[in-house]
């Protein structure tokens, strides 16, 4: 069993996955097969056939593979808040937790061994392709009424009370995070697959470095502009 468990929306699954030992080989696999092929081609037969197990046993977990791509990407925000929590409680400086947080945004994650049932470094690459597949929906409104965006929400809060730290007249915080945290994300995606849409280069070992730096100067030269 897992060392360290977050306890999500339950309104996310049936059966809260982290609970059993199915339920946790349903995490694992579906991330592993998420990221090969994509979202749009995974479906619950090919997980069950993956882990030997019914079709019918994962809908006892999800009510459908919606769900359960909203879990994966609400479990990464959660684990990330959990992360960012620790790496800044010591910083009395809100510029250097801001720059903490958005190299925690960037950076190429690692395997949590307190997490064995989660490959975080697969499941970064699922969020910077399928996130956005989540809400551009027409069931957003209703996903949002029952809470499934909250862990993004959070992150994005807290780091948008940082800002205000730093610029209380700052009157665009929420819009800048939300933007910023989506252009993390974009940049490492054009940056393999669109290159022409980003001075990042995938080949460089500095990738995320340059991309640290380039949202660095985003935020502090924007939230210091004085607004007329």
């Amino acid at each position: 069993m897992a060392i360290v468990s977050f306890h999500l929306n339950s309104n996310l699954y049936l059966r809260d996955p982290q609970s059993s030992t199915l339920g946790q080989k349903i995490i694992q696999s579906s991330i592993k097969m998420i990221d090969k092929t994509g979202a749009d081609d995974f479906t619950f037969k090919k997980l069950g056939s993956e882990i030997g197990s019914t079709e019918a046993s994962i809908y006892r977990y999800f009510e459908n593979k919606h769900r359960l791509l909203l879990y994966l990407i609400d479990w990464y925000w959660t684990w990330l808040e959990y992360k960012i929590d620790y790496k800044i409680q010591n910083i009395a400086s809100p510029i250097e937790r801001l720059r903490m947080c958005i190299r925690m945004l960037v950076e190429e994650k690692k395997t949590d061994p307190d997490i064995p049932f989660v490959d975080e470094q697969r499941l970064q690459r699922i969020v910077n392709t399928e996130f956005e597949k989540t809400y551009l929906t027409r069931q957003v409104d209703t996903d949002n009424k029952e809470g499934l965006f909250l862990p993004y929400k959070s992150l994005c809060k807290k780091i948008a009370g940082i800002l205000k730290e730093i610029n209380p007249q700052y009157p665009f915080p929420n819009s800048l995070v939300s933007t910023i945290v989506l252009s993390a994300n974009h940049q490492l995606y054009y940056a393999q697959h669109l290159p022409s849409l980003t001075d990042i280069k995938t080949e460089s070992r500095q990738k995320h470095d340059k991309l640290v730096e380039f949202l660095e100067t985003m935020i502090l030269n924007t939230i210091n502009t004085k607004i007329k």
